[in-house]
């Protein structure tokens, strides 16, 4: 049986990802800094990581959902401290994972990772720069860490939702909300378990010659 863990998995993609997951018999543990995971730490604690990592033990599939939206506000009116915090989960916590988990897939030579980005890193969008900055931070990761591991059998994508109904938008401003949601020619917002499916695709065996990519779910949305 595979094993696989989901961070942010308490709740929005990340629950819909573990459900889905374990529809495909993979043993889960999700990770969250809440109630209601099977982990509950902080990614942003480096020894807390290495501490999780040594109590997991081996697992197949890395999946990085765990994110934050950061402040809603224009760049000129953001400060170090916003650019501090948002990159240390969406970034940091991201990179301290792969490097816990990593190594032991690349030693039995399978390994499935997939870092959720953004639309946002993309793009950009108006009054979420921050945001926009980290997510552009995982795509460039994604890409490096695809051709480092490129010929050891550990696959590393990263997909790019556009607005996906979740609670982690919730705290999003309506205004930034709206102008978002009508950039998408679907003329809505994606679902978790739209959005979970990808994610169960790249975590499978049925992918084998992609490392390294951004796969959009946008509604249409993505121009490159």
């Amino acid at each position: 049986m595979r094993r696989a863990v989901v961070t942010g998995g308490a709740s929005g993609l990340g629950a819909a990802t573990a459900e889905r997951l374990r529809s495909d018999a993979i043993d889960v543990i999700t990770v969250d800094r809440v109630d209601g995971a099977d982990e509950i730490l902080d990614i942003t604690d480096g020894s807390a990581v290495a501490a999780l990592a040594e109590r997991v033990g081996a697992i197949d599939i890395l999946i990085n959902s765990a994110g934050i939206v950061g402040p809603n506000l224009p760049l000129l009116q953001t400060d170090a401290d916003d650019w501090r915090q948002t990159f240390e989960v969406n970034v940091l916590g991201t990179v301290a994972m792969m490097q816990a988990f990593v190594p032991g897939m690349v030693e039995r030579k399978w390994g499935r990772i997939v870092n959720f980005a953004s639309m946002a890193g993309k793009d950009g969008n108006p009054n979420l720069s921050v945001y926009s900055a980290t997510k552009a931070a995982v795509i460039a990761l994604t890409k490096s860490a695809g051709k480092e591991l490129a010929t050891t059998g550990v696959i590393v994508n990263a997909i790019a939702p556009a607005v996906i109904a979740t609670p982690m938008n919730d705290s999003t401003a309506s205004e930034v909300l709206a102008h978002i949601t009508s950039l998408i020619p679907m003329k809505r917002v994606g679902e978790a378990r739209e959005v979970a499916e990808l994610v169960a695709w790249l975590a499978s065996e049925r992918v084998s010659f992609s490392t390294g990519a951004v796969y959009d779910i946008s509604g249409g949305r993505a121009t490159y």
